[in-house]
């Protein structure tokens, strides 16, 4: 009977749960967890907006670049491809290549509002889900980004190298976490890690190539400002980064 129902609730999850829908979906995730996943995301939202203040008052063209990141990860985040097994859609994030550029905490910032506007306007993900979508793709996205690259800096990786396995690893972290959330709320009494697998499993195809996508995209677009703007890096507190 165990076997049954973890049968049936792993079937419900790939099939049903996030089907035709980017993020997760809306009314997917029980109260409790979504409130959980609310309370997880505000103090980094609160956190990136306490840093927009002070890094706009230090330099005011600060947030006009702020706002231009911003609409590129709305716009990033706008391309679904399908997943063949699940019935849902991946697509890429720009979260990795957004903290390298502004910081993770001001990228949950944007991830938050790029997320909102696509609930409101474009049926992608859900008002009760935007906690969890906002970890996933903002906090866990960004984070995991920011730090791949300065810590593969410091480890005298090139520049180019640190920006690809941070939009690479970013991306991938965004969707273990999004299976993460689903398999926690929804595996009942079945096993955590086997819902988590089953769900996983179901992004690989995708998300494999668009992982590494997102790290090529995000070595190129760096290499192409430090040559041709390197002012810009400067500017968003980038060049000890370097470009080498």
């Amino acid at each position: 009977m165990r076997k049954r129902v973890l049968g049936a609730a792993a079937l419900w999850a790939l099939l049903v749960v996030p089907a035709h829908a980017m993020h997760i979906a809306e009314g997917i995730l029980p109260p409790w967890w979504a409130g959980l996943w609310y309370a997880v995301a505000l103090p980094f939202i609160a956190w990136g907006l306490h840093d927009l203040r002070a890094r706009s008052g230090r330099a005011p063209v600060f947030k006009p670049m702020v706002g231009m990141i911003g609409a590129a990860v709305f716009v990033i985040s706008l391309m679904p491809i399908p997943v063949p097994i699940a019935g849902t859609c991946s697509h890429p994030c720009g979260t990795g290549l957004a903290a390298i550029l502004i910081g993770p905490q001001l990228t949950v910032v944007v991830t938050s509002i790029a997320l909102l506007l696509q609930a409101l306007f474009l049926a992608h993900g859900g008002l009760t889900t935007l906690g969890a979508n906002t970890v996933s793709m903002g906090v866990m996205g960004a984070f995991v980004g920011y730090g791949v690259f300065h810590v593969t800096r410091r480890l005298g990786l090139p520049v180019w190298t640190a920006a690809f396995l941070a939009g690479l690893l970013s991306d991938w972290a965004t969707y273990a976490t999004t299976s993460f959330e689903l398999a926690s709320a929804l595996h009942g009494t079945g096993s955590l890690l086997k819902m988590f697998a089953a769900i996983a499993v179901a992004f690989i195809p995708t998300q494999l190539p668009l992982g590494i996508l997102e790290g090529v995209v995000s070595a190129g677009v760096y290499r192409f400002i430090a040559a041709r703007r390197p002012s810009l890096l400067e500017c968003l507190g980038m060049e000890e980064a370097g470009t080498a």
